[in-house]
């Protein structure tokens, strides 16, 4: 086990950056003798895999378990979607403990407010889009079990860390709904948070959210009147690495920079991952680059998000 130091999210405010250096070109995934040679990249940990097969694409450290921020949002989304009888229609009233939450532990928010009655399906676009901590907060409380949101929340803590086992994502463990770690023993391997992405990238719900570089929503406020949400995707990649398809970024004083991200060419799907990484973007790009036999990385201009967007 690892031991993770505490400490409060912080939110860093990415410069767009114009990687440099070309990686060589090689042929497909088919033909291994052709392919690129595998690029160097920052990461402590870094994990690649075949959507398709499973097959590995690219390992480093990925065996080491390390704390993972908002990337945890990842299994808080498959637990809710393995719900028996889901419905992602049903209306969730928002507390105001939801948002004394981020705003005692400085965590990421979709700024949910008070009273507002929002979907299941609009909660999992507030969490995975903008990282709302108040939105993971919200689908713990209603998805544990318990009398007091602190009992189901943790109810639904040991769920995630239930549906780990049944993922057989043996060097993984959850002390939190967000990954603003309670414990010090909220972490993952690189190697098991691919699995896990690979898991909830088969959900249609789950991979058509974290596709969206952008979704306007409407809620009803606790007056009967209609309140706009607008959210943006804190991943930088969708928009600016032709392919990209997902995942989840995920940043705090721990873990550094994290990044799940995926992308399809071509029909073929790669699933990767990289924990602890100020050049997150930049190296997720060399990654694919290798697995698609292309040199994207070299040109790719980083989406910037709007002023005020979260930065996770």
């Amino acid at each position: 086990m690892i031991t993770v130091n505490k400490g409060i999210r912080v939110r860093r405010a990415a410069a767009v950056v114009i990687t440099t250096g070309a990686l060589l070109a090689g042929g497909a995934l088919a033909a291994p003798a052709q392919a690129a040679t595998a690029p160097t990249v920052s990461a402590k940990g870094a994990f690649m895999l075949n959507s398709a097969t499973g097959s590995t694409l690219y390992s480093k450290a990925a065996d080491y378990k390390r704390p993972m921020a908002s990337t945890t949002k990842i299994m808080t989304a498959r637990v809710v979607l393995s719900t028996t009888n889901l419905n992602l229609d049903q209306k969730i009233t928002i507390k105001q403990a939801y948002r004394d939450y981020v705003a005692n532990v400085g965590a990421s928010s979709a700024d949910l407010k008070t009273g507002d009655k929002v979907t299941v399906r609009q909660l999992l676009h507030a969490m995975l889009l903008p990282s709302g901590c108040d939105a993971a907060m919200a689908l713990a409380d209603h998805f544990g079990t318990g009398t007091s949101i602190s009992a189901r929340t943790k109810s639904f803590i040991s769920k995630m860390n239930a549906k780990a086992v049944d993922l057989g994502l043996t060097n993984t463990h959850f002390d939190s709904f967000d990954g603003n770690s309670t414990q010090n023993t909220n972490y993952t391997t690189p190697r098991d948070l691919a699995k896990l992405a690979r898991s909830a990238m088969k959900y249609s719900t789950f991979s058509g959210i974290v596709k969206k570089q952008k979704t306007v929503q409407y809620a009803t406020t606790s007056t009967g009147g209609t309140r706009t949400y607008t959210w943006y995707n804190t991943n930088k990649l969708l928009g600016s690495y032709s392919g990209a398809i997902g995942v989840k970024t995920g940043t705090n004083t721990p873990s550094g920079p994290c990044l799940v991200f995926a992308a399809t060419r071509n029909d073929k799907t790669v699933i990767g991952v990289i924990l602890n990484d100020q050049y997150r973007y930049e190296d997720a790009a060399k990654m694919m680059d290798y697995a698609f036999g292309s040199t994207s990385a070299t040109t790719m201009q980083l989406r910037k998000l709007p002023a005020g967007t979260p930065q996770d």
